[in-house]
C-alpha cells in the first residue's frame, strides 16, 4: 500500500495540469457519432466508432489468430511455447527480435480490454497448451475503449483468466500495467484517459492477488517509472507504447518471470 501512498500525489498533480506544461496541447473537442455517447476524447471516440462492426460481429476478435493457431498446432504440436497475451503493447512487441530463438508466441491485439481478452482466452491460450502465459492487460479498460470499467470488473476478468489457466495446468505471469506520460503532444490523450491513480490501484491489487495465489508478478512499472511517477520519456514516444528502449528494458524482466513461472509448474 505504500507504493500507492507515495506515488499518487505526484501523478495526480501531473494529471490535473496536462495542458499547462511546455509544448503540450489540450485534447481537441470531438463531435460524437449519432447514438454513441462521447468520451470527451476525439481519438477515443473515433476508435470506438471505427470498431462498431467488430463489437457486434466478433467482439473478442477470435478471427485474428484462428488460422495462425491452427498452423502452430500442426507445425509444432510438442513445442513448449510461452504465450504473450495482451493488447497493443504486446501486439507491437516483435518477440522474434527481442527474444531470438525462443518459442514465444505473440497473441496481442491492439485496443483490446480484459472482457474481450477473456472471450478469446480459450482459443488463443488454453488450446495452444503453452508452458506459461504472460498476461499484460488493463490499460485500455481504464481508458474505456469498450465502455466505462470499474476496477473491480477489471480485477474479476483478470482473476477469471487466472482460474482458466490454472484449471488447465498453465502457469500464469501477471504483468503490471505500465505507467504513462504526458511529456509529448501526442501523449496527451493517452495520458488523460488513464489516470495514474487507477493504474497504481490496479497494480497494487495485481501484486496482492499474485502473492496470495502463487502467481508470478512481473513488475514492469517500477522499471519504467520516473521520479515524477510517470513513464520515462525516453521509453515511449507517445506516452503509452514502449519504443525500442522501452521493450529492451522489459525483456530481462519478462525472461526472469517466465523462468520463475516454469519452476512452479
Amino acid at each position: 500500500m505504500s507504493l500507492v501512498a507515495v506515488c499518487i500525489p505526484a501523478a495526480i498533480s501531473e494529471a490535473q495540469q496536462p495542458a499547462q506544461q511546455s509544448g503540450q496541447v489540450a485534447a481537441p473537442k470531438t463531435v460524437p457519432t449519432p447514438g454513441i455517447p462521447s468520451t470527451g476524447f476525439a481519438g477515443l471516440d473515433q476508435y470506438r466508432a471505427s470498431r462498431l462492426a467488430m463489437f457486434t460481429d466478433d467482439y473478442g476478435q477470435l478471427a485474428r489468430y484462428r488460422t495462425a493457431n491452427q498452423e502452430l498446432e500442426r507445425a509444432a504440436p510438442a513445442l513448449e511455447t510461452v504465450v504473450f497475451f495482451g493488447d497493443s503493447i504486446t501486439d507491437g512487441w516483435k518477440l522474434e527480435t527481442y527474444f531470438p530463438g525462443k518459442p514465444y508466441v505473440n497473441r496481442g491485439i491492439g485496443g483490446q480490454t480484459t472482457p474481450q481478452m477473456l472471450v478469446r482466452f480459450r482459443q488463443d491460450v488454453i488450446e495452444l497448451h503453452p508452458k506459461a502465459v504472460v498476461i499484460l492487460a488493463g490499460t485500455n479498460d481504464i481508458a474505456g475503449n469498450t465502455g466505462p470499467m470499474r476496477l473491480e470488473d477489471i480485477e474479476a476478468d483478470l482473476a477469471s483468466m487466472a482460474d482458466l489457466a490454472k484449471a488447465h495446468g498453465i502457469p500464469v505471469v501477471f504483468s503490471s500495467v505500465l505507467p504513462v506520460h504526458n511529456y509529448t503532444p501526442k501523449a496527451q490523450d493517452f495520458f488523460a484517459q488513464r489516470p495514474m491513480a487507477k493504474i497504481l490501484l490496479l497494480n497494487e491489487w495485481l501484486r496482492g492477488y499474485c502473492s496470495g495465489s502463487g502467481i508470478v508478478y512481473l513488475d514492469y512499472f517500477s522499471a519504467l517509472v520516473d521520479e515524477k511517477g510517470l513513464l520515462k520519456k525516453e521509453l515511449a514516444d507517445d506516452g503509452l507504447h514502449p519504443n525500442d528502449a522501452g521493450y529492451k528494458t522489459m525483456v530481462p524482466l519478462a525472461e526472469a518471470a517466465i523462468a520463475k513461472a516454469a519452476e512452479r509448474k
